[in-house]
Formats: C-alpha cells, structure tokens, sequence
C-alpha cells in the first residue's frame, strides 16, 4: 500500500513544474532543481516507480501517471494558495513560501478548503 510522504510529494510536485517549464524531465534535471544526489534522486525516482506515480521511457523522461498526477497538483495548488494568502496577510514572500512548503504536506482538507475559501473572499474584496 502507498502512503504519501513529504519527500514523495515534493518529487511529484518538482516533476510537474519542470515539466511545465521544460517540457521534457530526466532524473537529472531533478538533480539540478533540487541539489540532491543522483543517488538519493534515483532512489526516489524507482519508489515513485514502484509506487505507480510515474513512468520512465527508453530515453530517460520521466511522466507523470494519473495518481502521480493527482498528487501533484493536489501539493501545488496547497503551496500557491497558501503562499498567496500568507503574503496576502503580511508575511515576507520568501517566507511565506517555506512556510507554505511545510505545511502543504500536513493540512487537512477540510482546513485547506477553509483557507482557500477565505483567501478567494479576500481577492473579491479587493477587486
């Protein structure tokens, strides 16, 4: 049985965004984006592997699967909104963005649905 973890999810979400930006992602441009060891990339890429969240072609690219997808975009979104209500509150942008990062990992969803609600309400009444 899978079960996410922080590092797994951060893998995911680092593969959705090089993909957007890149087009096409190896192993080592996550290497590059994260400062990590290939090894420890590696490891991580054959769990993810495992795990059924990518695929690895002939070339090296990795894709993203479904579930991998899913996942993903689910940690993204968290991140970006909470992000964007933290500074939206006051808080300095780079450390609204490691804050976001920690907690995208833990909040409930009915929690992060209470956020999101209410950082939209703050955009609307802004405008």
């Amino acid at each position: 049985m899978y079960h996410n973890n922080k590092s797994s999810e951060d893998y995911l979400e680092t593969i959705l965004l090089l993909k957007q930006k890149m087009g096409n992602v190896r192993s080592i441009d996550i290497v590059n984006e994260t400062g990590y060891k290939k090894s420890s990339i590696s490891v991580a890429m054959k769990k993810l592997r495992e795990n059924n969240c990518i695929t690895v072609d002939n070339d090296g690219f990795l894709e993203l699967t479904e579930k991998g997808y899913e996942i993903a975009k689910n940690v993204y979104e968290k991140h970006s909104c909470l992000k964007n209500f933290f500074i939206k509150i006051g808080v300095d942008p780079e450390i609204a963005s490691e804050d976001a990062c920690k907690i995208e990992h833990e909040i409930s969803d009915e929690t992060f649905l209470c956020i999101k609600n209410l950082y939209s309400t703050l955009i609307e009444n802004n405008d």
